[in-house]
């Protein structure tokens, strides 16, 4: 079996929330008690609160659905969250997204049949140094799964 998530996928879904949404905390208390006179200067609480608002809405929808870990175990995947796993058959993929114009990337699977995790998994795969370089195990997985859907 072969890895092809991320190790990334960690730091992604934990601690890069943690990181945004303290700092987004910490000016919006600088905010609140950091002036002299102890008025509440809005700049510093409605700014930080609104990148709080924002940063939820992209995170919702582009890292916290990303599975923990996918491996190719040839003609299937096992799909690892939270704990659980699942074994998904190629040929139960309807289709493939693969976005490299994204940080961080994305491969989404729509699947034919609803699974544990949804009728789509989403996962972020292995990348290079070079930001707009294809991962050559994704375009592999694309071809094998379009060999299947042929037969």
């Amino acid at each position: 079996m072969k890895k092809i998530s991320s190790r990334s996928t960690l730091f992604n879904k934990v601690f890069f929330p943690i990181i945004w949404f303290g700092f987004c905390v910490v000016l919006i208390a600088i905010g609140i008690w950091g002036s002299p006179e102890h008025s509440i200067d809005w700049v510093f609480v409605g700014g930080p609160f609104m990148f709080m608002v924002v940063g939820y809405v992209l995170m919702k929808a582009f890292i916290f659905d990303l599975m923990d870990e996918v491996f190719d175990a040839g003609d299937s995947l096992i799909v690892r969250n939270k704990g659980r796993d699942i074994r998904v058959v190629l040929k139960d993929i309807k289709n493939v997204s693969y976005q490299t114009m994204s940080n961080p990337q994305r491969v989404t699977l729509n699947l034919r049949k609803k699974t544990d995790f949804g009728q789509e998994i989403s996962f972020t795969p292995v990348t290079s140094l070079w930001a707009f370089k294809k991962n050559k195990d994704i375009l592999v997985l694309i071809d094998r799964i379009d060999e299947l859907r042929g037969e």
